[in-house]
């Protein structure tokens, strides 16, 4: 896939927009600007020619600090890198998103460490804090793998939220933007799930497409308007007290589900009206 002049001089302005950003920034896991660079060299063809996708919501976002908070969707979590180059790509400030993974993950060889060195950490309290005393913005997928890995039948269907990440944002005291990723779930438009065989392999689940490599769908991406946390609420309050704030989160990422499915493009009813007869047959 060969990029349009106009999509290479973008990606240069990027680059180097991210060179200056990142000149004296180092952190205690491996961040590598020239990693960043081939993996952005390597993703955005796919960002822009085959996924095709859009973003909505720019206007929603300034050149500061946030945690940024997305639905899980897609089987293999490619909505991370589409979401981490919408934000390097799509703003005159760009930044690197530290997508927050899960310890199975954090810990496969090779994937670890290249996952590290493109901004990606292990998801816990204490690397988050660190990152957003450093005015680093974190994408974090509350869902975890209950989002990627979703039968067929239960496409789009947000996962009830933990509270892990709300605590975090109200301890750092950052705003909180919601995202809404619509197309990810028809990449891989019909998928079995093997959980006993996943366990043996010592994954959390084992999701297992038809298709092995992800279909073209277009993908949309919502952004919605910051969410700042209350200032009188301790991060270590009571969950009865939390869960409020976190529903409002859901919530707004529900909503921009919900308008982007019914907006999406003529891809998706090839593929999903198929899968729906299909289903009703079972």
């Amino acid at each position: 896939m060969v990029l349009s002049k106009a999509d290479q001089q973008q990606k240069e302005k990027v680059f180097n927009k991210l060179r200056l950003k990142y000149k004296d920034y180092n952190d205690p896991w491996g961040f590598n600007l020239e990693t960043i660079k081939q993996a952005l060299e390597i993703i955005l063809p796919f960002y822009k020619n085959y996924f095709r996708v859009r973003v909505f919501g720019k206007e929603n976002i300034k050149d500061t600090s946030y945690m940024i908070v997305s639905n899980h969707t897609g089987q293999v979590p490619i909505d991370g890198a589409l979401i981490t180059m919408a934000f390097a790509y799509e703003f005159d400030q760009p930044r690197v998103l530290h997508s927050m993974v899960e310890r199975f993950m954090a810990g496969l060889p090779f994937i670890g460490d290249l996952s590290a060195q493109t901004g990606a950490i292990l998801g816990d309290r204490d690397n988050c804090k660190w990152l957003l005393s450093q005015d680093e913005s974190i994408l974090v997928f509350p869902e975890g793998t209950r989002g990627i890995n979703k039968s067929t039948k239960n496409f789009y269907k947000l996962q009830r939220f933990p509270s892990g990440f709300y605590r975090i944002a109200l301890q750092a005291q950052r705003p909180i933007v919601p995202i809404s990723v619509i197309g990810a779930e028809e990449m891989f438009p019909f998928v079995l799930q093997a959980p006993k065989l996943g366990k043996k392999l010592g994954l959390p689940s084992l999701p297992i497409p038809f298709n092995l490599f992800p279909l073209p769908a277009p993908i949309d991406i919502y952004i919605g308007k910051p969410i700042n946390v209350p200032t009188n609420l301790s991060s270590d309050a009571p969950e009865k007290e939390i869960r409020p704030y976190v529903q409002e989160i859901e919530e707004s990422i529900k909503m921009n589900i919900e308008k982007g499915l019914k907006d999406r493009r003529e891809f998706f009813d090839r593929v999903r009206n198929p899968i729906q007869d299909f289903m009703k047959k079972l």
